[in-house]
């Protein structure tokens, strides 16, 4: 009897769990109907149709953007460039620019690892190549003279930058990317080999010692010229004070090859030291300055939409 009542009551349960599942299933089911309802009313409500931002001022859109720059490499070993130059930029949309920049090195600094080797250096047989005299070591680093670059600018954040919620400035962030020609001015090329050669380019250890010394000494003085192709990317953030005039902050990369120090770093087959110092002793650097440039735009009045 205690069975067949059992029974007979989850039968009677069954029915009645099956109308709770189904009636939760609706719901859910009908959910999303009227989300969409309530998405479709504000689709077709007063503002459908309208642009996300109205009276919106184009400041690169078909304008040149002439920019003055003066800027300072960083993290280098022996010595940092003060660079002085600009850029000419064409706006081909309001996200999207073509341009190029120059700018050359009016000064050279030295750093303090300069100082100290000019200060503390030590002369010896086996490095004499390298460091002839500790006095005449910051006339043998290399600079970075001159640079020119070919660039593409995307836009991809715009907005307003506000300064003690008193000034609001309009902004936009920009990242770039492209090529770049790399004036280098380097120690020029020497040689210490066994010969008795007191050459331009050879100090033979076969020579009167003082001789080989002394054309040691004036290969610190010697200079070469050469120019490099690296890639060059960065990011930058623009600052409009008007319609025309602003204020850009950039930071920008240039990686590529060469001997900062102009010593004797490694030779053919692993060889160290191997008695020359020429390009096989050209070290990658990932070199990077920052930059201020002063932004000015022309025609001077920008497009501005409805």
């Amino acid at each position: 009897m205690m069975t067949n009542t059992t029974l007979s009551r989850a039968s009677i349960a069954r029915p009645g769990a099956a109308i709770v599942i189904a009636l939760a299933l609706l719901t859910t089911l009908a959910a999303p109907s009227s989300t969409a309802q309530a998405q479709d009313v504000q689709v077709e409500g007063p503002l459908a149709g309208q642009p996300a931002v109205r009276h919106m001022r184009l400041y690169r859109e078909g304008r040149l953007r002439l920019m003055p720059t003066f800027g300072m490499t960083l993290q280098n070993e022996f010595t940092r460039a003060l660079l002085a130059g600009a850029e000419v930029s064409y706006g081909l949309t309001d996200w999207l620019s073509i341009g190029v920049w120059g700018a050359y090195g009016v000064v050279q600094v030295d750093t303090g690892l300069t100082d100290q080797v000019g200060a503390r250096g030590v002369t010896t047989d086996r490095n004499r190549l390298s460091l002839p005299s500790r006095q005449g070591f910051n006339n043998q680093i290399g600079n970075i003279n001159w640079v020119t670059s070919l660039q593409l600018t995307f836009v991809p954040l715009r907005g307003k930058l506000s300064f003690f919620q008193k000034l609001f400035v309009d902004t936009d962030f920009y990242i770039f990317a492209g090529a770049a020609l790399v004036g280098i001015e380097e120690r020029a090329n020497i040689r210490r080999d066994g010969s008795a050669s007191i050459t331009d380019g050879v100090c033979g250890d076969g020579a009167p010692v003082a001789m080989r010394d002394q054309c040691l000494r004036e290969s610190q003085n010697a200079r070469a010229n050469r120019m490099t192709v690296a890639p060059t990317f960065g990011a930058g953030l623009s600052m409009y004070f008007n319609d025309f005039i602003g204020l850009a902050i950039e930071w920008r990369g240039m990686p590529f090859a060469w001997n900062t120090s102009r010593t004797d770093e490694r030779g053919p087959d692993g060889l160290f030291p191997d008695g020359a110092i020429n390009y096989r002793d050209r070290i990658r650097h990932f070199n990077n300055m920052v930059s201020l440039g002063l932004i000015i735009y022309l025609p001077t009045a920008p497009e501005i939409t409805d």
